[in-house]
């Protein structure tokens, strides 16, 4: 399955799941050891283009360092990318009704 083409409903649910995946250090302190390159490889596959990687980028720091845990890396990212963001998808409709 493409991560990429996945409905925008079914991105947000494994966003908030591999975000949850981050928890897992404050039971397992060395599990960031894994998670930190999982997640950075995860958000680019998730997200193409310069944007997932910039957005890899910072979840490899935030999941490396201790004590970000806390921040929501992947759901940000989907709430940039589908909420924020002015850019149009290129399976978006125009129409122009004047």
């Amino acid at each position: 399955m493409n991560l990429q083409n996945m409905s925008k409903t079914k991105k947000l649910a494994l966003s908030l799941l591999l975000d949850a995946c981050g928890y897992i250090s404050f039971i397992f302190p060395f599990f960031d050891i894994i998670w930190a390159p999982a997640s950075a490889w995860l958000m680019t596959k998730l997200y193409k283009g310069n944007k997932g990687k910039i957005a890899a980028a910072i979840s490899f720091v935030e999941e490396a360092l201790p004590f970000f845990d806390v921040i929501p890396t992947f759901t940000i990212m989907w709430l940039y990318t589908f909420v924020f963001s002015n850019q149009k998808r290129s399976d978006e409709t125009i129409i122009d009704i004047n």
